[in-house]
């Protein structure tokens, strides 16, 4: 049942939400901000900000964020009716509901819930102590699984019949194909989806059971894997397999390791490594890198080392850039899989993770592993393949910084590198931790503190800003909806998911006095180097040098004009006005 929009914000305005946090853990004030450690993960180091004035919370270690009724929700996983019950039960105050149906979708999902974890006890009890399951427990040993592990993640078998589960269950025929453990067939009768297969039970980040991957027994005909269907409680290119188990370890460690089978992340955590999930027979999606950016900034992907180098270098530079992740890949050798690695030689499984490398290094890696450098001719080749792979990197500094690798190894001079990356340029971005950039270092931190003057009202800010000077969409987004709202809560309200979580974090930031005179100065200085780069890209592709050539000249006096602070911030203006205009849209538009 949804519940009246008026009443949510009664709760929401009745909690003291520095009251329910400090339940839970203690908090100290810290300038305008409340501060003390995380309710959510393991710090000895406080990270957690509480902004009481507007009702935010957020951790700058593990990234959970969010107002009094996310909190409610995430401590007792609760849904959010549930939370807002639960707020109003406290305050005193009786919500009114809307529409019956939405109850209604809901009771009906948890229920279905109910018959996968009851399906997950029945094939897990099966493998355990089944007459029919012996071939299965055998296979099993063979594959490294003890008792202990396949009690750990629940492993189970499904009998070689065509209704076994259905006869032990007793579901009705909608409650059976709804919940994805069956269908029925052209007679009418109930068929198990999974057949004469060991199952692994896939769980959501949360814990609840809410689907199958089954692995055909050796001799067996079919699919070596079937999944469990599309259904209300289950998405694939929503879940992750083993994050459930991996979330803590990845936000104690910084990173998600990311293989493609059940098994994989087993033998990943059988060697120590605690941190792999699995997509669950699809591709990675971006609705599996918003669930991981929840508790992370780095990834490793950790496939077939070919097919990793054969993942579309646009996909994965555009998640770099719109999810402001770091992707790496994990230096496996060719044609061994993390399940048996972690059997054969599990040091050399922990040592692939821990030597992972940037996405574009290792295609680098493999594309001169194709090519031999023992000749001029050959050097050369070698060094217009690689440039290939090099010239698709949307970060003009990381490319340079590439040029100059490339030019060592194939011996030859720089600049006839760089003479190959000619063609339209895209705007640089700011990459992950990896990338080694000496001019930009720091310009996530800076748009930051920018974007947080905005939202603390400094008329400054206000007034020499515009959102085309960010560098990402995200936080153009953020910086357009404070401009237009009354106030943060309306912001976040009007911001998509990730932009409403970066907005959140922001006015969670404790209070440090920021110095708006380094700050603007530092970041106007940036978005003219920048746009200098994107107008010198233009020169190189053709553009008209009478016109480019004193642009450029000029934005590269002033960023260098701008590396210490002004005295007077109306210094500023005639440098804001011009690059406000130079991009507008009309003029240079989005990033590609």
């Amino acid at each position: 049942m949804g519940i009246v929009d008026e009443d949510v914000e009664r709760v929401r305005q009745a909690t003291d939400i520095v009251k329910l946090i400090s339940e839970h853990t203690q908090l100290k004030r810290v300038g305008r901000r409340q501060v003390g450690l995380c309710p959510f993960h393991t710090e000895k180091t406080p990270s957690f900000s509480v902004n009481a004035e507007e009702g935010f919370y957020h951790c700058f270690g593990c990234k959970e964020s969010g107002d009094a009724i996310t909190f409610v929700r995430e401590m007792e996983h609760l849904d959010f009716p549930g939370a807002i019950e639960a707020l109003a039960r406290r305050a005193g105050i009786q919500v009114r509901y809307t529409d019956a149906g939405e109850g209604a979708v809901r009771s009906r999902k948890k229920i279905l819930v109910g018959h996968v974890a009851k399906a997950a006890d029945t094939y897990h009890d099966w493998l355990l102590s089944s007459g029919d399951a012996g071939e299965a427990r055998g296979y099993l040993r063979t594959r490294g699984f003890d008792g202990d592990l396949v009690r750990t993640y629940k492993v189970g078998f499904a009998p070689d019949s065509w209704d076994a589960l259905s006869r032990q269950l007793r579901l009705s025929d909608k409650d059976l194909v709804d919940s994805g453990l069956g269908k029925i067939n052209s007679i009418g009768k109930q068929m198990d989806w999974q057949r004469g297969r060991i199952v692994f039970p896939v769980f959501d980040e949360r814990g609840d059971a809410v689907g199958f991957g089954g692995r055909l027994l050796p001799g067996g005909e079919g699919a070596k894997y079937i999944n469990s269907q599309e259904c209300a409680v289950y998405s694939k290119s929503r879940i992750l397999y083993g994050l459930n188990w991996a979330k803590e370890h990845v936000v104690s460690s910084g990173e998600a390791v990311i293989c493609e089978g059940y098994t994989d992340v087993i033998g990943f955590a059988r060697a120590g490594v605690k941190t792999a999930v699995a997509t669950c027979g699809t591709a990675l999606t971006d609705d599996h890198l918003k669930l991981l950016n929840r508790f992370t900034k780095r990834l490793v992907l950790a496939f077939d080392a070919d097919d990793a180098g054969k993942a579309a270098a646009e996909r994965v530079y555009e998640w770099e850039q719109k999810y402001e992740m770091e992707i790496a890949v994990a230096d496996l050798p060719t044609g061994v899989d993390p399940d048996d690695l972690s059997r054969s030689d599990p040091e050399r499984l922990v040592a692939a993770v821990s030597g992972a490398k940037a996405f574009l290094e290792f295609r680098i890696d493999r594309e001169f592993a194709r090519h031999s450098l023992d000749t001029n001719e050959h050097r050369a080749r070698a060094a217009e393949a690689v440039m290939g792979l090099v010239r698709q990197h949307p970060n003009q500094l990381v490319r340079d910084q590439y040029v100059m690798d490339v030019a060592d190894r194939c011996r030859v001079p720089a600049d006839s590198l760089r003479a190959m990356l000619t063609g339209p340029q895209r705007r640089p971005v700011a990459s992950g931790p990896a990338v080694s950039a000496p001019v930009r270092m720091g310009t996530d931190h800076i748009e930051d503190q920018a974007l947080r003057l905005v939202v603390e009202g400094n008329e400054w800010a206000h007034d020499l800003l515009v959102a085309e000077m960010f560098s990402l969409p995200m936080r153009r987004a953020v910086f357009d909806a404070v401009r237009s709202a009354a106030n943060v809560r309306e912001a976040v309200d009007m911001l998509g998911a990730d932009e409403g979580n970066l907005l959140v974090e922001l006015a969670a930031v404790p209070d440090d006095d920021l110095d708006d005179f380094a700050v603007l100065t530092r970041f106007l200085g940036l978005s003219a180097d920048r746009l200098a780069d994107d107008l010198d890209g233009q020169l190189r592709s053709g553009g008209d040098p009478a016109e480019l050539a004193s642009d450029i000249r000029f934005l590269r006096q002033w960023a260098s004009e701008l590396r210490e602070p002004v005295g007077d911030l109306n210094e500023l203006v005639p440098l804001a006005d011009w690059i406000a205009v130079q991009l507008s849209p009309q003029e240079i538009g989005e990033p590609s």
